[in-house]
């Protein structure tokens, strides 16, 4: 007999609450997403998490602490070596990554582009970090001329290739980004992701069709989702999810466009008659506004995103369960444009609690992941605690 039948876990991709312990091992001294944010918008306006506890976590400008908050509340710090995408969330389903993914600043080597370019038979352009649509302003018409693969990459440890759909054919990029990927399987550029980001257009108007398509990684271990898959449960994922875990454990994908599609998406599934986990990554904050610094567009998605909250509140049966919590920090006024090591939230919720408690300090974001696990009675990961119990 499970405690909850659903469980609906939320994260607010890049949402940081301070600098972790190690920050400084990072060069992060001083990090606080949230906080900055707060700090630049002259104040944060978020009823529906302050109802919940966010503010008794972290104290940041316009935060309301209720007497009573609704959640159990507490923050984690991530014990694996990275501040990534992938890292954080195969963390948070129960695996511990002690080999970081790595990024490329400066470009990928010479040797990777050279071999890309003899077995795709197409030159490269580009080769550094780069915004996705930035990229396409630079490069954009010299690609259609020459027919030369826009190769980029991020903050993330990703390996992007863009082409326009007339220039390049989707089966034609995507059988590149095949290459790619099989070239940086290799342990001396452990890249976490190959993206294919086809376009059309023309320069000035150039678009980002929704063909794109990611070969990932494969996690390096069984995850909670893989024993919930295995035991017969649903595990449907939302948003990128699908892709950070290269699908395993899986079994419905849902796809989005924006946070607010997300949103979309986890309401469509409080609907759904499901046994199992609800599963969504909101990547605009990430995105969108903590790569791109702005953290007036930052706040006002944290707040956007506040108001969808009363959505799901009414949703919610008593047989559920809602976990809200990040996998990194992003500081949107901090230097670079890179991820951000921090504590990250948690907030766990049921409509039947009247007065949440404190979940301390986790030492590891594969606590839910365990706690997961434990409610639905599955081989629990290696790693990680449960605080299922601690849940009156």
């Amino acid at each position: 007999m499970t405690n909850y039948s659903r469980i609906f876990l939320i994260v607010l991709d890049s949402v940081g609450i301070g600098e972790a312990p190690d920050a400084k091992e990072f060069n992060d001294e001083g990090a606080d997403t949230l906080g900055h944010i707060a700090e630049e918008m002259n104040g944060l306006k978020l009823p529906n998490l302050d109802m919940l506890g966010l503010a008794h976590i972290k104290d940041y400008k316009g935060g309301v602490k209720p007497d009573k908050p609704l959640a159990y509340y507490g923050k984690m710090e991530e014990a694996s070596v990275g501040k990534d995408t992938m890292t954080g969330h195969w963390e948070i389903m129960g695996l511990r990554i002690d080999q970081p993914f790595q990024t490329f600043p400066d470009g990928f080597p010479s040797e990777l582009i050279q071999e890309l370019e003899k077995r795709s038979g197409r030159k490269v352009l580009g080769n550094k970090p780069a915004s996705g649509t930035e990229i396409l302003t630079e490069l954009g018409e010299e690609h259609v001329k020459t027919g030369g693969l826009i190769v980029y990459t991020s903050a993330d440890s990703v390996l992007q290739i863009a082409a326009h759909e007339e220039v390049v054919p989707l089966e034609e990029l995507y059988d590149i980004c095949k290459i790619a990927r099989e070239l940086t399987l290799d342990e001396k550029y452990m890249v976490g992701r190959v993206i294919a980001r086809p376009f059309i257009g023309s320069p000035g108007e150039w678009e980002r069709t929704a063909n794109r398509h990611d070969y990932a990684l494969k996690p390096f271990g069984r995850t909670v989702m893989n024993e919930l898959q295995d035991a017969g449960y649903d595990s449907i994922a939302i948003g990128k999810i699908s892709d950070i875990y290269d699908g395993e454990g899986i079994t419905k994908t849902l796809r989005t466009v924006s946070n607010m599609d997300g949103m979309d998406k986890l309401n469509e599934t409080l609907d759904m008659n499901f046994h199992g986990l609800s599963f969504v990554n909101l990547v605009d904050f990430d995105a969108k506004f903590g790569h791109r610094r702005d953290p007036n567009g930052y706040g006002k998605a944290l707040e956007e995103f506040d108001v969808r909250l009363e959505e799901v509140f009414a949703k919610l049966t008593a047989d559920d369960l809602l976990i809200i919590t990040a996998d990194h920090g992003n500081d949107p006024v901090h230097h670079g444009t890179d991820h951000t090591r921090e504590y990250v939230p948690l907030l766990v919720y049921n409509k039947a609690m009247t007065e949440g408690r404190s979940l301390h300090i986790r030492k590891t974001f594969a606590d839910i992941g365990a706690t997961i696990a434990d409610n639905f009675q599955v081989p629990l990961p290696a790693f990680g605690q449960s605080f299922l119990n601690e849940l009156k």
